[in-house]
C-alpha cells in the first residue's frame, strides 16, 4: 500500500527539524515541495535547505508543485477554503496516485501539521473522494507558539490559567476572553483595535529564519511600533508571516 508521511518542519529554522522528521524524509521515496510564487519563494528555499541537509539515502525524488491561490470574491471565508482545499485535494490525489505500489512520498509542513494547517484535512478528503488506496502519518513538528515563546523567553500560560488560540478575525469580533490569547492569521492586526491597553503584547515575525523580529511590551505602548515594523518587513519580503501572544494579568493573580 502506498503511505503519506505528513512532517511538520518547524518555522523557518532547519535546526527545528526532528531527528523523527529526518527519518520519515529518508524513509518517502518523493518529496512533494509546493510553491506558492515568486514572492513565497524563500519558504520553498527552506524546504530545499531542509531537503539538502537531511536527506541521506539515494533516489529520492523532489517533486516540486504549484498551490492554487484560494479564491475569495462573491464567497464566505468557509465557502473559499472549501473550494480552494478541493483545488489541492485534485493536486495531492494527482501526486499520490503518481507513486509506485508499496512507495511513499511526503509533505513537508511548516509549524506543526496540528496547528492551523490543513494538510491533514486535505488528504482524509483525497482518502475519502479519490480511488486511491493509500495510508498516512504525522510527524509533529515546532509550532509556531513554541518558536514565539522561546524567542521571548517565556512561558505560554499564567500560572493555574487557561490559554486561548485564535485567529485575528475572532479576536476582532470578540476581543481578549482569556488571561492568554494566542493571536494567529492576523492579516488586519486585530491587536491594535484592542480596548485594553495595558495588555502585554509578545510579537513575532519570521520566526527561526535569519529575519526573524520581535518585540514585546505594554500594548499601549508598543502597538503602533509593531503595525510599522510589520508594514516595512512585508514591503520588504513580499510577504509575512506573524504571529503574537496577549497577556493580562500575573502570575498567581486570582
Amino acid at each position: 500500500m502506498k503511505h503519506i508521511h505528513i512532517i511538520g518542519i518547524g518555522t523557518g529554522n532547519p535546526e527545528h527539524v526532528t531527528i523523527q522528521a529526518i527519518n520519515a524524509m529518508n524513509a518517502a521515496d518523493v518529496i512533494f515541495l509546493p510553491l506558492k510564487g515568486a514572492t513565497k519563494e524563500e519558504l520553498a528555499e527552506v524546504r530545499r535547505e531542509i531537503c539538502e541537509r537531511y536527506i541521506t539515502r539515494p533516489g529520492i525524488r523532489i517533486s516540486e508543485f504549484a498551490v492554487p491561490q484560494r479564491q475569495t470574491a462573491d464567497r464566505s471565508y468557509a465557502q473559499s477554503v472549501d473550494a480552494w482545499h478541493g483545488e489541492i485535494a485534485h493536486i495531492y490525489a494527482d501526486l499520490i496516485a503518481g507513486l509506485p505500489e508499496d512507495g511513499s512520498g511526503a509533505f513537508l509542513v511548516w509549524g506543526d501539521p496540528s496547528l492551523y494547517d490543513s494538510t491533514i484535512r486535505i488528504i482524509e478528503r483525497v482518502r475519502q473522494q479519490a480511488d486511491l488506496d493509500f495510508d498516512y502519518s504525522v510527524v509533529p513538528g515546532i509550532t509556531s507558539i513554541q518558536a514565539l515563546a522561546a524567542s521571548h523567553k517565556i512561558p505560554i500560560n499564567l500560572v493555574g490559567k487557561p490559554i486561548e488560540i485564535t485567529t485575528g478575525r475572532r479576536l476582532a469580533r470578540e476581543g481578549l476572553q482569556a488571561p492568554t490569547t494566542v493571536v494567529m492569521l492576523d492579516g488586519d492586526q486585530a491587536f491594535a483595535k484592542i480596548d485594553d491597553r495595558d495588555a502585554e503584547i509578545f510579537w513575532g515575525a519570521y520566526l527561526g529564519t535569519e529575519d526573524e523580529i520581535v518585540r514585546s511590551g505594554r500594548l499601549g505602548d508598543v502597538a503602533a511600533d509593531i503595525l510599522t515594523l510589520r508594514s516595512q518587513a512585508r514591503q520588504r519580503h513580499g510577504w509575512i508571516m506573524d504571529i503574537y501572544l496577549l497577556r493580562k494579568g500575573r502570575d498567581f493573580e486570582e
